[in-house]
């Protein structure tokens, strides 16, 4: 029995006492291991990116061609109303607003030519319209008694002569027409009509809103019919232009040049552009934009979308090229402006290289 009891206590003792592996066999707390089959960066600043991980991330890359570019200037521009049309809705005289037949229009809303918009009736300093009042009054006394001297003589037609006749009947029809103008002056309104259709692009009318003549009152815009004007700081580029567009995000519009002013704006040129399209419906009056400038001078270079371009930790311009089907490499730049949407890099790149074009924002995020 001592026996049993002594064996029992050795394996409780050898079960509660830790254990020790023998050197090079230590199984401790190791660091896990790191997952080769992930994204990561190499050492050399490369891309590892697994094919699965492309799908993921939308990579997209695109073949690059070398060929000859328009040189391009970036200008600042902005949207102008086309004058043919568009139009402007001012007060001709000083009143207080009175709504349509249809209440006042709000921006947005679209309008015919001709349309009745609202009405402006005039004010006037109470002296004044008391002297137009003794006036039409004055006038009217006198259209009585001009018609009773006509009904007079009418009755003597047989003595009196025909002349005498006219010439009450003329006094009488212009002491009308006198009253019927200083009677229309004392109760008429100011149409405010739309000179074009189109829509509403500013209002700034309130009912009972008293106006000054010659204020700004409606806008009305063209959206299928805008202009852009850029101001150019060299003169000599007006005569080397050779096409412009708009850039829009991702979008391109297609401009036409119309002709340049020929005197200076704030030290600058103004350069005229007419812009057509759907893409105009994302543009407002007034509204700053980028206008790139093609120029009839070549540069070699090649193509290759704004999307592509990062910033590496030097702050210098790169592109990621895929140098394997799962390895991107990254390519310092030099790039000139194009269109807005592509831009032409003229060192860097060899033509046959494969830049990533979609997700090269996610590629470049990769550590």
């Amino acid at each position: 029995m001592k026996r049993v009891f002594a064996l029992t206590g050795f394996v409780l003792a050898l079960i509660g006492s830790p254990s020790h592996a023998s050197e090079g066999h230590d199984h401790g707390d190791a660091p896990v291991a790191a997952n080769t089959n992930g994204p990561q960066r190499q050492a050399d600043g490369s891309v590892f990116l697994p094919k699965p991980a492309q799908r993921q991330l939308g990579v997209r890359t695109l073949v690059t061609v070398a060929r000859e570019l328009p040189r391009t200037v970036e200008l600042n521009g902005r949207v102008l109303m086309d004058p043919n049309a568009g139009g402007k809705v001012q007060a001709v005289v000083a009143g207080r607003i009175e709504p349509g037949p249809k209440g006042l229009p709000e921006a947005g809303q679209a309008v015919r030519k001709g349309e009745l918009l609202a009405w402006v009736a005039p004010s006037a300093a109470p002296i004044e319209r008391s002297n137009q009042a003794a006036q039409l009054a004055e006038l009217r006394a006198g259209q009585a008694l001009a018609n009773k001297r006509v009904a007079r003589l009418r009755e003597l037609a047989d003595t009196v002569p025909r002349k005498d006749i006219e010439s009450a009947e003329s006094e009488a029809a212009s002491f009308g027409a006198r009253a019927a103008a200083v009677g229309a002056g004392l109760n008429s309104r100011d149409a405010l009509v739309a000179p074009v259709s189109g829509v509403i692009a500013s209002a700034n009318a309130v009912a009972g809103q008293v106006v000054d003549a010659r204020e700004l009152i409606f806008e009305i815009v063209d959206p299928s019919r805008l202009r852009i004007e850029a101001l150019a700081f060299d003169a000599a580029l007006a005569a080397d232009i050779g096409g412009a567009a708009l850039a829009l995000g991702e979008e391109r519009l297609p401009l036409t040049f119309i002709g340049a002013a020929r005197s200076l704006r704030e030290q600058a040129l103004p350069l005229s552009f007419r812009a057509e399209g759907a893409v105009l419906s994302k543009l407002a009056v007034g509204q700053p934009v980028r206008v790139f400038v093609q120029t009839k001078q070549k540069v070699k270079g090649i193509s290759v979308p704004v999307a592509s371009l990062m910033k590496n930790p030097a702050n210098q311009t790169i592109v990621w090229v895929k140098t394997a089907a799962e390895s991107f490499a990254p390519r310092t730049v030099t790039t000139e402006p194009l269109d807005g949407v592509n831009v032409a890099v003229t060192s860097g790149l060899e033509p046959g290289d494969r830049v990533a074009t979609q997700g090269a924002t996610l590629i470049n995020q990769v550590r």
